[in-house]
């Protein structure tokens, strides 16, 4: 758990440093096509102003999900990303 937690101050730090914002923020995700895990990630940024898009693989057997999202903090960013660890199956990129 820890892990998650360097990982995510790491994170923080980089993008503090880095952005100015408000900004565009791109998230992108994998997720298994055979669930409603598209929907679930979908739903995470419904009525937020957020471009998705998705593309299935060339197997069909995942889907990738691209997010474009103004983001005002650092934070918010990382609060998305701990709430989509939470979708089954999916896979941060």
């Amino acid at each position: 758990m820890s892990d998650k937690n360097e990982f995510y101050t790491k994170l923080k730090n980089q993008l503090d440093e880095t952005t100015k914002f408000p900004a565009d923020y791109m998230y992108k995700f994998i997720v298994p096509s055979d669930g409603s895990q598209v929907d679930e990630v979908e739903e995470l940024f419904n009525n937020k102003g957020a471009i998705i898009n998705t593309k299935k693989s060339k197997t069909g057997k995942y889907i990738s999900v691209s997010i474009v999202l103004k983001i005002e903090k650092s934070e918010e960013i990382i609060s998305y990303y701990k709430k989509a660890e939470k979708i089954k199956g999916i896979i941060s990129l």
